[in-house]
């Protein structure tokens, strides 16, 4: 009996014929995508979700030339007249397959896999580790916006998503968190059987709220969600944009932001921001504590400069310090991410049922600090999470008895009042690392011209805005 792993190599390994008819490793699971759907809605008996005359068995029944040309036909159709999440799949979808032989290859194998033991091992799971053998290879570029599941893993368990509650990723990838809430809490459930009727259909239909503005991407995210039998309806959209104020208010938000200034260097075009910024993750910040109802509490993966980018920035901290207890900072270690130079961290924070004061100290979890260099050699796992967890405490909303552990800990308190005379930079840290020689750790150039772009348009908006005030009282003289 093969398992999730065996069957996901030799999927896998299907992408050397891909190469050969020209398809880069970017478009490999997106390709490969549009077959595994097929096969998986027969192995699952959802065929009635295909019209008839396209589905697996009239691809298989083809050969040859017209095979090829069958199914280019059949993705056309597929996002022309399928049911709605179909649709969504197949919206646009083309092929980049030249060569009638290939497509032959690829059917036929896919045809031979143990189909018996995928369904017992989850055809989700098969998925979701095909998800994540791409985001390890660097050359498809996918680990980009993959969040390693060790860490996934270890936000949703200390958030505690709960039956009956809305869980939004406004930048939802192929669905990581999504799933992984589900999963917990299908675990805490039985999966949903003890639940009423009524709460297991929200649960399927309604909990889950998820925006992903690249249209490769949001095609992985709908097939994960339909391979887990979440059938909320997965945006295709801009959250930065008007697509993110219409979006329902939220008891839990799990994500983690893409890196880097908006597309085209412009700044969100929604009007309902307070601070209005070019910076990515401070612009997903405030949608972040701005979305959530009161009580609610997020999770959210941020980069360094979101601790202590000055302007901007320092307002938006203390605008969420505000408003949400912001109770926990994670430091998290280098190299768990695609790109190796970035520096993140993980921000718990709840929002409060006044808009005020509500954040008293912020505790701070150093797991950056003479940690080892994560990689292929030494691979992130949720055993290195375990400790945290434990400092964190049972409770999902920050309010557990903790102990600070001093300068030579990782867990240490720091008070509001101490954040304040910092000019509000929570860049916190304590503990001298013995590996902050190691040049492994450096940011790629790329991300260096990432990071220093960002910091320009921070400072051309600082100078619009004073531009803009010295003009305004030249002209009140």
């Amino acid at each position: 009996m093969a398992s999730t792993s065996d069957i996901v190599a030799k999927l896998w390994s299907l992408c050397h014929v891909l190469r050969d008819d020209g398809i880069t490793f970017h478009e490999y699971v997106t390709e490969l995508t549009f077959l595994l759907f097929l096969k998986m809605m027969k192995e699952t008996d959802q065929e009635s979700l295909l019209p008839e005359g396209y589905r697996w068995d009239d691809l298989t029944a083809t050969d040859g030339v017209d095979q090829l040309a069958f199914y280019r036909a059949l993705l056309v159709h597929l996002g022309n007249e399928g049911s709605g999440r179909v649709q969504a799949i197949y919206a646009n979808a083309n092929t980049a397959l030249r060569q009638p032989k290939n497509l032959a290859k690829i059917v036929g194998d896919i045809d031979k896999l143990d189909w018996y033991s995928a369904r017992e091992e989850g055809l989700g799971d098969l998925y979701e580790g095909l998800l994540e053998k791409n985001a390890g290879e660097k050359k498809s570029g996918a680990g980009q916006y993959f969040t390693p599941r060790p860490l996934i893993e270890c936000m949703v368990q200390c958030i505690k998503p709960a039956a009956g509650e809305i869980v939004q990723d406004p930048a939802a990838g192929t669905g990581g968190f999504l799933i992984q809430a589900d999963r917990y809490i299908k675990q805490q459930t039985d999966d949903l059987f003890t639940l009423p009727t009524k709460q297991q259909d929200f649960q399927r239909k309604q909990a889950f709220v998820g925006v992903e503005l690249v249209p490769d991407t949001h095609r992985l995210l709908m097939m994960n969600c339909l391979l887990h039998s979440i059938d909320s309806d997965m945006i295709l959209g801009d959250t930065l944009s008007p697509d993110g104020m219409r979006l329902p208010t939220a008891d839990v938000v799990l994500t983690n932001p893409p890196f880097g200034t908006k597309r085209g260097g412009g700044k969100p075009s929604r009007d309902d921001f307070t601070f209005v910024t070019g910076n990515k993750q401070l612009a997903f910040l405030q949608h972040i504590y701005r979305a959530l109802k009161p009580g609610g509490r997020a999770a959210v993966v941020l980069p360094d400069n979101v601790l202590f980018e000055e302007g901007i920035g320092t307002k938006i901290r203390a605008d969420l310090m505000d408003k949400c207890n912001l109770h926990t900072i994670l430091r998290l270690p280098t190299g768990i991410f695609y790109a190796q130079g970035v520096k993140t961290n993980v921000l718990f924070f709840t929002r409060g049922k006044t808009d005020h004061g509500n954040t008293k100290r912020v505790w701070v979890y150093d797991l950056r600090a003479n940690m080892p260099s994560f990689g292929v050699r030494t691979p992130l796992a949720h055993s290195h999470f375990v400790e945290f967890e434990k400092a964190y405490g049972k409770k999902p909303d920050g309010t557990s008895k903790r102990t600070d552990q001093g300068e030579s800990g990782r867990f240490r308190c720091f008070d509001r009042e101490a954040i304040a005379k910092r000019g509000e930079n929570l860049d916190l840290n304590w503990l001298k690392d013995e590996s902050a020689g190691n040049h492994e750790d450096l940011p790629e150039p790329d991300l260096i011209a990432a990071m220093i772009r960002e910091r320009l348009a921070t400072a051309m908006e600082e100078i619009d805005a004073l531009t803009a005030m010295l003009e305004g009282e030249e002209v009140d003289a």
